[in-house]
């Protein structure tokens, strides 16, 4: 009798009524249960798989992992690239990829806005590296770090008086990009590079002539007039230079050396004509919130 189940079950007999539909259905019903914990099973091995990811970013050798770090870096997900080159770094610290990965870091966290710490891998990549020939890269990286500190968008639209600040951002970028310019001339990042200076030597300008018209309202006119002095030699061509040639004409006549005001006013009147007037600071209209 054991045995002639299975040929029932295989051969129904084909005089039975039954709706053409049940047995399908019924089939179906049986087999959504399995078919549920398949799909349970499934995603259980895929969020293991993805556990093991996370645990182990650096699975898979150097070239890999460097691979999918540089395209999360293409893809700007810093985050995840920072990531990934630190896993490669830390578990395959001699290879070529890790000291790409060094270099690429630098950027990561000048993207990921994480500022202290691309200084830092920097500063240690160039340390570790001294020949290395992407050197230009990573001091051009390092100004543009500084270069985005020395003034925030926030503080030009709450209209902060910049030039009242002491610019130690704004001097370490410059001397970063000026290390990209005597050093690198031909690198790609050279014409930037001087571009940038320009601006961050009219701003270290301007925090000079800030200092000079202190000394100016202090009635300390030994001090403005060195202060001057300064940025007429260090700062040729800057927009400050103006001012500071008329506080330099003012302190000295204050200082009663007539002679070197005489001087200093032809200076002027070759260079921007007429006759140099006393410098008051010029508060800005209260619309005014940019530069």
């Amino acid at each position: 009798m054991g045995v002639a189940i299975m040929p029932v079950l295989a051969t129904a007999n084909p005089t039975m009524t039954m709706p053409s539909g049940n047995r399908p259905q019924g089939l179906r019903r049986a087999h959504l249960p399995l078919f549920f914990v398949v799909l349970a099973l499934l995603q259980l091995l895929a969020g293991c798989a993805s556990d093991r990811e996370d645990l182990d970013p650096a699975r898979g050798g150097a070239g890999v992992v460097y691979e999918r770090a540089r395209k999360s870096l293409d893809n700007q997900d810093y985050e995840n690239a920072i990531r990934l080159y630190e896993a490669l770094v830390a578990r395959y610290p001699f290879g070529a990829e890790a000291r790409q990965a060094r270099l690429d870091l630098i950027y990561a966290y000048y993207k990921g806005r994480e500022s202290e710490s691309a200084l830092d891998q920097a500063d240690t990549f160039m340390r570790e590296n001294p020949t290395h020939p992407r050197l230009d890269y990573a001091w051009y990286v390092k100004g543009l770090v500084d270069f985005e500190r020395s003034a925030n968008f926030l503080e030009r639209w709450l209209d902060v008086d910049l030039d009242a600040r002491p610019p130690q951002t704004a001097q370490r970028a410059f001397n970063s990009f000026r290390k990209v310019v005597e050093d690198f001339p031909k690198s790609e990042y050279a014409h930037d590079s001087r571009r940038r200076m320009i601006h961050l030597r009219n701003r270290l300008a301007d925090y000079d002539l800030y200092v000079a018209q202190y000394y100016v309202k202090r009635g300390a006119w030994v001090a403005a007039a060195r202060r001057s002095k300064e940025i007429i030699e260090q700062y040729d061509g800057a927009p400050a230079v103006r001012d500071s040639l008329a506080i330099l004409i003012q302190s000295y006549e204050q200082l009663g050396m007539k002679e070197l005001a005489a001087q200093t006013r032809e200076i002027y009147a070759a260079n921007y004509g007429g006759t140099a007037d006393k410098v008051v600071p010029v508060s800005k209209p209260w619309w005014r919130i940019w530069g």
